[in-house]
């Protein structure tokens, strides 16, 4: 799976919230200042070629839906993101967050039930 740039993953996300959408539909969902009926197209045709979205042609247009889900994405980032810089440790990016001080001794005990309850 390709890596997405930082406007491509805000198409995706806006996609996964709406569903199936034309470029319209999408921009309305965007924050200010919203971008440009042409950059938002030409984004999801990247999107089309790279292989996370695909369409629908009623006449001219296009009504845009992702292939890939949020969930598969978040799976292969997180995955990346561990092996870049955490060595492949996903221990050692909780000592990480705890070091920063940007997770709680409750979510971490949160983190570790929930990790005894997928182990059984």
């Amino acid at each position: 799976m390709k890596t997405l740039t930082k406007a491509e993953e805000q198409i995706m996300q806006v996609l996964w919230k709406l569903g199936p959408s034309f470029v319209k539909d999408m921009i309305d969902e965007m924050p200010e200042p919203r971008p440009h009926y042409n950059t938002v197209s030409t984004l999801v045709k990247i999107l089309v070629d790279k292989g996370f979205v695909n369409y629908k042609a009623y006449g001219k247009s296009h009504q845009y839906f992702a292939i890939v889900s949020k969930e598969e994405y978040s799976h292969k980032t997180v995955k990346s993101l561990v092996s870049g810089y955490f060595e492949g440790s996903f221990s050692n990016m909780v000592s990480f967050f705890v070091k920063e001080k940007d997770m709680s001794v409750a979510e971490l005990e949160k983190l570790l039930q929930q990790i005894k309850n997928a182990k059984k």
